[in-house]
């Protein structure tokens, strides 16, 4: 693994961990009227805290291309997964909550999980795949399935719909570092001119705003435990399926490794849900959404 690949994609997830709780402080104020709606948006550019976690979401999404155009999506996606320890890292400071074991222990396992996945898969770049019903099969399944989470959020109880959203954007983001990647490598092969006449680029526009929308919607409709885990563990498994489906990745596949692959990817699932339910992570409150059912507490009989 290269070291300049390594230290680029954790500037990213530490670009990104900070973002998304300075992004979430100020969603969670905004009009729930909102809810899913582009207007969303523009209300919360009215706040400098908002701004300026997007502005660092802006700086880890340029730093995670840039490690993307040094390296395999398999590999980078990974380590963006660490945005979650950043995350934690600035929410203790908010909260002033000791780690505990919990927070160890998410911390051993997303660490662990990350470094397990990579030596034991050797990621390496490859010929990317041309076949295009291959690249929409694989594009309109993330997209289909984020839809109907999304659908499924809006019908859902407020529990569940935050982690739903939650899903759906990582879904999205995890198809738009795929685009990003073959985007660089057009502007790569052609300069400006070849990169303005694929679809791509403009597909990681819309992605990049729908997925913000779905983001900003769950971040002010419930705590950054109940989202941001859901969102961290969605986006890098996309990307991978992406990065190996059409992008050229490979991974060893022998018994063996895909074992300690399935280990080190389901470790790290599991400390992105320990550090996201970590007592640090702010609470927020709990908040109506106009048309999405509510979970009413049961009446004593």
């Amino acid at each position: 693994m290269s070291v300049l690949v390594l230290v680029l994609a954790v500037s990213a997830a530490c670009c990104l961990g900070f973002g998304f709780v300075l992004q979430q402080n100020a969603a969670q104020k905004a009009p729930l009227g909102d809810f899913l709606s582009p207007r969303l948006l523009l209300d919360l550019m009215k706040v400098p805290r908002w701004l300026g976690g997007i502005g660092l979401m802006a700086a880890g999404m340029v730093l995670g291309a840039i490690a993307l155009g040094q390296g395999q999506l398999s590999l980078v996606e990974p380590l963006l997964a660490t945005n979650l320890l950043f995350a934690l890292a600035l929410s203790r400071r908010q909260t002033r909550q000791p780690l505990g074991p919990q927070g160890w222990a998410g911390l051993a396992l997303l660490a662990g999980g990350v470094t397990t996945f990579i030596v034991a898969g050797e990621p390496q770049g490859g010929t990317a795949l041309t076949s295009p019903l291959r690249h929409w099969l694989i594009i309109g399944v993330m997209v289909g399935l984020a839809a109907l989470l999304t659908a499924w959020a809006k019908r859902s109880r407020l529990s569940s719909g935050p982690v739903l959203l939650a899903l759906a954007a990582g879904l999205l983001y995890g198809v738009q570092d795929a685009l990003t990647r073959v985007s660089g490598q057009r502007f790569g092969e052609g300069g400006l001119v070849e990169l303005l006449t694929g679809w791509q680029p403009y597909a990681v526009l819309l992605l990049g705003v729908t997925g913000l929308i779905l983001v900003q919607s769950a971040f002010e409709t419930a705590s950054l435990r109940m989202s941001l885990p859901a969102l961290t563990a969605a986006q890098p498994i996309a990307g991978i399926i992406c990065g190996v489906g059409f992008l050229g990745d490979r991974l060893r596949t022998d018994a063996g490794a895909l074992a300690w692959e399935a280990a080190g990817l389901a470790g790290v699932v599991v400390g992105i849900v320990l550090l996201g339910m970590h007592p640090a992570m702010p609470s927020g409150a709990t908040r109506r959404v106009p048309g999405v059912a509510q979970l009413q507490p049961a009446r004593p009989s």
